[in-house]
């Protein structure tokens, strides 16, 4: 296998991942220039090193324009550097163990919202003035206007508007922390993207470097050719014609 030595770690690495200093981006030619003054066009830098100081460049861009990174952006950056999948590394950090409050409070949420408890209570409250009014008209236990009934009606408002705001308040939680993963994933993808343009860039300066070098290894077969056809039995044939000819 062939390799190159990096003229930046110095350290052997294989000859597919060598990366001359002209295809790098100035940007990323700067940061390598931080650290190596002397590093020029002409060098030649390992792709690993190379994506180490393009997500330095990148950290330090993001620092730029929004200031200090906060534990979001320095995820993204994370996950670039190891090369990580941030919806798989989201999806571990997860761990959404919900209590027997919060279960509850989603139950009652659910069945309070429903068209199930509207008929169920509708049918109570029919029930309980028809009792009332009608079956125990002389003896009712909360006669008209039916005091003992609001009561109820007011107990079970209390209780049930917190328990529902429990359950609504916990579904923000989820909303906040699905925007969140949301915008992580979008700036890794934008990043990327960067990333990517950078790579192709580096993959055509190759392709066109290689062409140059098989046109000139083409020319320079074409010379010899030439050449030989003049020192050799072509040339002693066109002299011979040449004196007959006179």
């Amino acid at each position: 296998m062939q390799t190159f030595v990096s003229d930046i770690s110095k350290k052997i690495y294989p000859i597919s991942e060598k990366i001359t200093g002209k295809a790098i981006r100035q940007c990323v030619m700067d940061e390598i220039r931080k650290d190596h003054p002397e590093f020029d066009e002409s060098k030649t830098i390992s792709l690993e090193e190379m994506n180490m100081y393009r997500n330095r460049y990148i950290k330090i861009s993001l620092e730029k324009e929004m200031g200090t990174l906060t534990s979001l952006e320095q995820q993204v950056v994370e996950a670039m550097q190891n090369d990580q999948l941030l919806s798989e590394k989201l999806a571990d950090d997860k761990g959404d163990t919900l209590s027997y409050g919060q279960k509850l409070a989603d139950k009652v949420a659910t069945f309070g919202g429903s068209w199930r408890f509207i008929i169920i209570f509708g049918v109570f409250l029919l029930i309980w003035m028809s009792v009332n009014v009608v079956f125990l008209a002389t003896k009712a236990f909360d006669p008209y206007p039916f005091i003992l009934l609001n009561l109820i009606l007011s107990c079970i408002a209390a209780l049930q508007a917190p328990v529902i705001m429990m359950s609504q308040n916990r579904q923000e939680e989820k909303d906040r922390e699905r925007a969140k993963n949301d915008y992580m994933i979008n700036l890794k993808s934008e990043l990327e993207i960067r990333l990517l343009h950078d790579k192709l860039d580096h993959l055509i300066v190759n392709q066109q470097e290689k062409l140059m070098e098989i046109q000139q290894i083409q020319i320079d077969m074409m010379s010899d050719i030439i050449s030989y056809l003049d020192k050799g039995p072509l040339k002693n044939k066109r002299d011979k014609t040449a004196v007959e000819d006179k």
